[in-house]
Formats: C-alpha cells, structure tokens, sequence
C-alpha cells in the first residue's frame, strides 16, 4: 500500500516548529504513536486482499464517471441523485473510505449482519447514536453521515493524501493536495493507489458496476483522472463563483476557527485557498480542451436546482448512459424536493479580501459563457443575458440531439 512519506515528513516538521500551538504536543504524538502503526496495519490488510480475493487482480474499472467542480457548486447534489441509481453505479460510503482494504470492508459488514443477528442491531444504534452526536449539528453545512455517500479523496487518507488535514491546520503551504495535474512525480503513486482503491470498492459491491466519484479536490486532478482512466466520464459543476466562494472560505475559516487559530495564523492559507478557488474553475476546463473525445457534461448549478430530473437526463445522454424506468421514478418523486435546495449556511463576499470585481477579473470567460450576475449590471442587463444563455442552451440542445 502506497504511503505519502514526503508529505508525513513535512507535516511533522510543521507542527513541530508550531512552539506556541497548545495542540502541538497531542498532534505530534497522533502522528509518531498512532500513525506508524495503523499505517502498518492497513499495509498489511491491502496485501492480503490479493492473497485473500485474487479476483482482485483482475478487477476492471470501466467508464467510471468523475464529478468535480468547486466546493459548494452542487458536486453533493449531482452525486447523491446519480447514486440513486444503485444498479448502475459504486461509490464510496464514509465510513468505507476509513478502511482501505477489501478485507476490513467484508470484515466490518459481516460484523454488522452478526450485530443485526444474534444482537438486535445494539451496536449499530449506538454507532448511529455517535454519528448523530458528531455530524448533526453540521449537517446544515454539509450533509455528513457514515453512511453517506462521500468523496473519494477521503479514501486515501490511510495513504497520507488527505484534505482533513487543510480543515483541521492551515498548512495550504505544507500540503498540496489539489495541484497534482502539475506534480509529475506524486501523480503516478497516488493515482496507482487511487486506482486500488477503486477496484476494491468495486468488487466489495460486485465487481460488475461504474465508479462514481465526487470531489471538488479533484477539480486539480482532472488530467491525471484522464490519463489514469482513459475511458473516464466527466461532470463538471459551475456555479456562481460570488456564491459558492465564499461559502468554501467561510467553512474552511470556521473548522481553524473552532480549533483555536486565530486569522494572524490562517491568512496566507486562505489567500492560497482563494487562489485555488480560481483554478478549480479554470483547470477542468483547460484539461477537457486538451482531451476532446472524453464525453463531458457541463452543468450548471442553476439549471440543476431548477429542473434536476431534466438535468439529469441530459447528464445521462451527454455521458452515453440511458435513464432506467426505476431511476427515473426516483428522480421524479424527488424533483419538486431539489428544487428547494438551499444551504442555510451564511457566508458573505465582504467577509474576505476579494471584491466581485476581482472574481470577474479572474473568471471573465465563465461569467460571459453563464451570464452570472455582474457587479454594476442593471436588472434589465441581467435578464437580457440570462435570456441569451437559455437561447444559446436552447440551440445547443437542439444540435447536440
């Protein structure tokens, strides 16, 4: 099993150096005591998923579908109403992406069917009754359950490629984890590993479905995804970046604010975020241009939050994929529902050193190609280019048929 040592190496020397951090001592100790060993662990359990399930070694992974885009442009959305075609489609649940091996999985599963058995399902309510505890009072910002499907990246946290740790300190200048496209030496290891991961996620569901991935990180992996699996299938999200940037840079800004760093500490990473924030619009569009035959659907956030079964079904046809009878009862009992959906988590662009000037400074081209609304348009300059963006999706609907 592939392990990060660059990236472990750095962050300990990190928070070694943070001398007046009052969690410096719990975190070194987390990672000299507690990583080593479960590293060593989970390394053993990967090895013998190849001796214990040697249909491992011939596992495909065809046509798998990767959503990205940036965090908060509707990548959750998109994800949970195509995973709602449960025939077609494995994922990751968040509790799946704690264990990287095949074995742990059917270990852990077969313990719960004993649970259910023998103890009337004791464990799995208190399990549930923990999950409750820990992720309901976040579950406005973002709906966050064991048992949920959940994004990709987090699978490779035993790996030491993880994101928890830009939530949990602000080392945005320590670890890079959304660059790889550009990271020729790290982009063979970790996807290699990724592609592990996959195909035993895949067996663990039968061996014989689509990978069905979501991550905004990934936004940054786009080029590596298409190298890696030459038969991918892309969604990008777009959403309004006066909108959805914000709202990253408040959530990031609350989980270093809950663990006790003050702005003095966190600001250069935010302007790294903000940068980034940048490039996850840029990067799956310049990748795609660089990969013509790869089918692709772009969406935008809007046209999903307003009519998600039609979305989806374009989705679908752009993909190569044909809509089910039983999908697509699903996605009409469940339309009127997305509609309405709307965070209540609130954020403000005045909150942070970026003005909607400088946004569409940065993403001219995305604000002319959606018509998002502009700084010092008048409503009659909205309308007019909101009217031209629906004649124009229109005429493209009508020649892409």
């Amino acid at each position: 099993m592939y392990f990060d040592f660059d990236y472990y190496f750095r962050l300990l020397r990190h928070v070694w150096n943070l001398k007046h951090w009052p969690g410096r001592w719990r975190l070194l100790a987390r990672l000299l005591l507690v990583t080593p060993p479960v590293t060593l662990f989970h390394t053993l359990c990967f090895l013998l998923d190849y001796l214990l399930f040697p249909s491992l070694w011939r596992q495909p992974v065809r046509t798998p579908v990767f959503i990205v885009g940036h965090a908060r442009s509707g990548t959750t959305l998109m994800h949970r109403l195509m995973s709602a075609d449960g025939d077609r489609f494995s994922y990751f649940l968040y509790w799946e992406t704690l264990f990287p091996s095949l074995l742990q999985k059917k270990v852990i599963r077969w313990l719960g069917r004993v649970d259910q058995a023998l103890l009337g399902g004791m464990f799995f309510r208190r399990l549930k009754a923990w999950d409750d505890r820990t992720f309901g009072p976040f579950r406005h910002i973002h709906n966050m359950s064991l048992w949920n499907s959940e994004e990709d990246q987090f699978a490779m946290r035993a790996a030491f490629v993880t994101q928890q740790w830009a939530t949990d300190l602000p080392v945005m200048d320590v670890l890079d984890l959304f660059h790889l496209d550009q990271m020729p030496k790290k982009r063979r290891r970790w996807m290699h590993h990724y592609r592990e991961l996959v195909k035993r996620q895949l067996l663990l569901n039968g061996g014989d479905r689509i990978h069905l991935s979501k991550n905004p990180v990934m936004s940054g992996w786009v080029g590596s995804i298409i190298e890696t699996f030459p038969d991918a299938r892309i969604v990008v999200m777009l959403r309004d970046p006066a909108q959805c940037v914000p709202s990253l840079l408040k959530l990031v800004e609350k989980s270093w604010k809950a663990r006790g760093w003050k702005p003095a500490d966190y600001q250069a990473s935010l302007d790294l975020l903000l940068q980034t924030s940048f490039e996850s619009f840029h990067n799956p569009a310049q990748q795609l241009a660089r990969y013509p035959e790869v089918p692709r659907a772009i969406v935008d956030y809007r046209e999903l939050t307003a009519r998600p079964r039609e979305t989806v079904h374009e989705v679908y046809r752009q993909l190569g994929f044909d809509v089910g009878s039983e999908f697509d009862a699903f996605l009409q009992a469940n339309a009127e529902r997305e509609k309405k959906h709307h965070s209540k988590f609130e954020y403000s662009l005045g909150d942070y050193r970026i003005t909607a000037d400088q946004l569409e400074a940065e993403l001219g081209e995305f604000y002319r190609q959606y018509a998002w609304p502009r700084a010092g348009a008048t409503q009659g300059d909205q309308a007019a280019a909101g009217a031209e963006r629906h004649s124009q999706q229109g005429e493209k609907h009508r020649v892409t048929t």
